[in-house]
């Protein structure tokens, strides 16, 4: 299985890249950003790319792919709705069509939220705008799409967060999150359960199109 993940040095981005990384079916990963991974492996390629709304320059080296493990995003936090949108549902149906054009049988997996709006009209922006993004990518011509809409996650494996504000957040809570665990093993993950989950359901599908935290977390622990 050939592999592209889009925002590989975020949080999400770094847990799915270890996983394809260490798991012997995946044969090539391409990493697709802004700025390099950092990360260095005979399986890995990097593609620097500063304009993620735009790929006809780039469109010969994105075919022959099995899997897109789209993990980039932003917080929504002193966005207007316009502008949110653009980062969020342009900037990824930029991405999702060209692929979907070059790779008919793709398996497509959006990291979206838990609490997307799947009807596009609550009261939430962000939510109605994920919603919207989800709804777009379903409408595409891949041989399969997947929503994952994952709740906290737990960096392991010395993965941290590019956003300050989550660095605080993760590291007050670090002491706890054992036991927070223990007590909602279904609705708090890891980096590693979600890459491994996104990989199960690149290689064996899955009965919704849309998961759940309590989904991946299963998926990601039965790998």
């Amino acid at each position: 299985m050939n592999v592209i993940i889009f925002g590989a040095t975020g949080m999400v981005g770094q847990g799915a890249l270890r996983e394809c990384l260490l798991d012997p079916d995946v044969k090539q990963v391409l990493t697709i950003g802004r700025t390099p991974t950092g990360q260095h492996d005979p399986k890995l390629r990097e593609l620097v790319h500063s304009n993620l709304f735009e790929y006809s320059t780039i469109e010969a080296g994105l075919t022959g792919f099995d899997a897109c493990f789209f993990c980039l995003g932003v917080t929504s936090s002193g966005m207007s709705e316009a502008q949110y949108t653009r980062v969020t549902h342009d900037l990824t149906l930029a991405a999702a069509t060209t692929l979907a054009k070059l790779n008919p049988s793709m398996t497509f997996i959006y990291v979206s939220g838990s609490g997307t709006d799947g009807t596009e009209r609550g009261s939430s922006m962000w939510a109605r705008v994920k919603g919207r993004t989800e709804n777009d990518l379903l409408k595409l011509p891949f041989k399969a799409a997947f929503m994952f809409r994952i709740g906290f996650v737990q960096p392991l494996h010395g993965i941290v967060s590019k956003t300050k504000l989550y660095r605080v957040f993760y590291s007050v809570l670090k002491p706890i999150l054992p036991i927070m665990k223990s007590i909602f093993p279904k609705q708090i993950g890891t980096t590693e359960q979600v890459g491994r989950a996104m990989l199960l359901v690149a290689k064996q599908g899955f009965p919704r199109s849309v998961l759940e935290s309590k989904d991946i977390n299963t998926l990601g622990t039965t790998l």
